[in-house]
C-alpha cells in the first residue's frame, strides 16, 4: 500500500450504543483528521441480527413500514419492517414483532411465547406483492417452532380431538396432524431467504430449546418440556410433510422458526453477512479502495464466527486489501481475529471508564480510536 487513494469504512452497529451509520460518520470524521482529501465511502453493514433491516433499507433507498401485529404475548404494537421496491425484495425481523427485547424479564417465558407477529408481517408483504423475503431470526422471545408465524398464513395444527392446538413452544406436545391445505398460496411464488447465522439442530442437546431457551426464561425444567415438545412437531412435520427436519442444521434457529421455512416454504438459510454483503454490492465498492475499516461492539473469538466484520474482511482480503479493525473493547480471544483478515485492532477504552462513560461518549472515542489508528499507518507510509 504505497498510497491512499480510497478508504471503504464498513462496520457493523455497536450493540446498545450506535447503529452502524452512526459508527461509520464517527470513523470518516477520525480519519479526515488525518487525511482531510482522501475518498472515503460509508457502507455500513450488518449480520442478520439487530440493525439488519435499517442497514439493508438505509444503504438501498428503500422504505420503511409500520404495522400493527401482535407480540409474544399477544398484545398490539406497531413493528417495523421494510421494503426495496426497485428490487421488488421485502425485508423482516423477527425481533421487531416477536423479539426478546419486547418483553420485561418476568414476561419471558417461551412455553407460551408465539411468533403470530412475523406471520402478521409476512403476510403484510405478501399484500404488498414483495416478491422476494429476506427474513431475519435473530432475537426471538420464542421457542414455538414458527407454528405461531403458519398460523397467521393458513396452516392448522391439531391434536388428538381434531382441535387446535394453540399457541406456545408447550402447545406442540399436543400435536397430531398438520392441515396446509390453506397455507397462502402466494408463498409458492415468494423467494424466501432465511438470514441465519446458527447451525443448530431443531432438539437435543444443541437444539433450539437447550442452547437458546434459557435466555428467553426457560428453566432446566422448561427446557425439557420444550425440548420433548419439538421433538413430537418434528415427528408430526415427517409424518404430514415427508420431510425430517429434526437433524438438519439451522432448523433449530430461533426456537425452531428455521424448521418452520425450511419445511414449510422451502426457504433457503443463508449467512446473514453474505445476504446483506451481496445486497450492498460491496464486491463493487471494494475494487478501488485501498484501505477498509471494520467494527462492532467487541472484537473477541466469537467475531470470527460468521459475524460482519470478518465477512468483509474476507471479501477485502481475497483482493489484497488491508483490513483495519475497531472495537468498543478486545475480549477473550481476540488475537484469533488476525488470522481471519483483519490486520490490526484497536480499542475505543483509552483510558480507565465504566461502561456506561464507553457507550454515552462512543462517539468521540471512535473518531479519537480511528484517528490514532489512521495515525500508526500514516507514520509507516511516511518512514517505510
Amino acid at each position: 500500500m504505497s498510497e491512499l487513494k480510497k478508504i471503504l469504512i464498513a462496520p457493523d452497529g455497536f450493540k446498545e450504543s450506535l447503529k452502524a451509520i452512526e459508527v461509520a460518520k464517527s470513523m470518516e470524521i477520525g480519519v479526515k483528521k488525518v487525511w482531510p482529501k482522501i475518498e472515503t465511502k460509508l457502507l455500513p453493514v450488518a449480520d442478520g441480527g439487530d440493525g439488519t433491516m435499517e442497514t439493508i433499507i438505509g444503504q438501498s433507498n428503500g422504505k420503511i413500514y409500520n404495522s400493527m401485529v401482535t407480540d409474544p404475548l399477544g398484545r398490539k404494537i406497531v413493528a417495523e419492517w421494510g421494503g426495496i421496491e426497485s428490487k421488488n425484495i421485502a425485508v423482516i425481523e423477527i425481533a421487531k414483532s416477536s423479539g426478546l427485547s419486547l418483553l420485561t424479564e418476568e414476561e419471558r417465558n417461551p412455553l407460551i411465547t408465539s411468533t403470530r407477529g412475523a406471520g402478521q408481517l409476512i403476510k403484510e408483504a405478501l399484500d404488498l406483492g414483495y416478491k422476494e423475503i429476506i427474513i431475519g431470526v435473530g432475537g426471538s422471545a420464542t421457542n414455538d417452532g414458527g407454528i405461531g408465524m403458519l398460523s397467521e398464513l393458513g396452516v392448522k395444527f391439531y391434536n388428538s380431538e381434531k382441535k387446535e392446538i394453540g399457541d406456545g413452544g408447550n402447545a406442540l406436545i399436543d400435536l397430531e396432524y398438520i392441515d396446509t391445505s390453506k397455507l397462502d398460496n402466494r408463498i409458492k411464488n415468494t423467494s424466501i431467504i432465511v438470514a441465519c447465522d446458527v447451525s443448530n439442530p431443531l432438539c437435543g442437546p444443541k437444539g433450539a430449546s437447550a442452547i437458546f431457551g434459557p435466555q428467553k426464561g426457560a428453566t432446566p425444567q422448561m427446557v425439557s418440556k420444550l425440548d420433548k415438545a419439538l421433538m413430537n412437531y418434528a415427528k408430526i412435520i415427517k409424518k404430514d410433510l415427508g420431510i425430517d427436519i429434526i437433524n438438519y442444521p439451522g432448523s433449530g434457529a430461533s426456537g425452531g422458526l428455521g424448521a418452520a421455512f425450511m419445511a414449510f416454504f422451502g426457504a433457503r438459510l443463508r449467512l446473514g453477512a453474505d445476504i446483506v454483503l451481496d445486497l450492498l454490492d460491496i464486491d463493487t465498492q471494494l475494487k478501488d479502495s485501498n484501505l477498509v475499516i471494520v467494527g462492532e461492539g467487541q472484537f473477541d473469538r466469537s467475531t470470527i464466527f460468521n459475524k460482519a466484520p470478518i465477512s468483509v474482511a474476507h471479501r477485502a482480503k481475497s483482493i489484497g486489501i488491508p483490513v483495519l479493525g475497531i472495537a468498543g473493547s478486545l475480549g477473550a480471544g481476540f488475537n484469533e481475529i488476525h488470522n481471519h483478515g483483519i490486520d490490526s485492532m484497536f480499542s475505543l477504552v483509552n483510558r480507565p471508564m465504566s461502561i456506561n462513560d464507553a457507550v454515552s461518549n462512543s462517539k468521540r472515542l471512535i473518531e479519537i480510536a480511528t484517528e490514532q489508528a489512521c495515525r500508526a499507518i500514516n507514520m509507516g507510509l511516511k518512514y517505510r
